[in-house]
């Protein structure tokens, strides 16, 4: 799998905001906002329930890695998705940096993975919900 999940019940906007706190809280900040809901209709005319895409990064992680493999950024940022659920939840999705990483063969990527991978675990457990994989 190349994600992990938490469906929670609640507020889209509302939970978008916990996200965006609890990645703080792990050093993250977020780089960009997708709107793929408003998007989707003002270029295709597709209605679709809310979904939204977060590129978030921590600075020093990140230089980190740029350092051990300057393209690295071909795989950056950590995204994190939230979408409004059929059922009404909101489901609340994190790239697996560890899955992503093993694209790189550099020393020092693994390790710094798995760092990624353990702060994104703890802004899911933040957030509560039913954890998915």
């Amino acid at each position: 799998m190349y994600g992990f999940f938490t469906k929670i019940k609640g507020d889209m906007g509302e939970i978008e905001a916990r996200v965006v706190e609890a990645l703080k809280e792990e050093g993250f900040g977020v780089l960009t906002e997708i709107d793929v809901q408003a998007t989707l209709k003002k270029k295709l005319g597709i209605e679709q329930r809310p979904y939204r895409i977060l590129g978030a990064c921590n600075p020093t992680l990140a230089h980190q890695a740029l350092e051990a493999e300057p393209d690295i950024g071909l795989l950056l940022p950590c995204n994190v998705v939230i979408r409004k659920e059929e059922d009404g939840t909101v489901n609340v999705g994190f790239m697996d940096p560890k899955a992503v990483l093993t694209l790189v063969q550099k020393e020092g990527v693994t390790s710094l993975a798995q760092e990624v991978r353990s702060r994104l675990e703890r802004v899911r457990e933040a957030l509560g919900g039913d954890f998915i994989n």
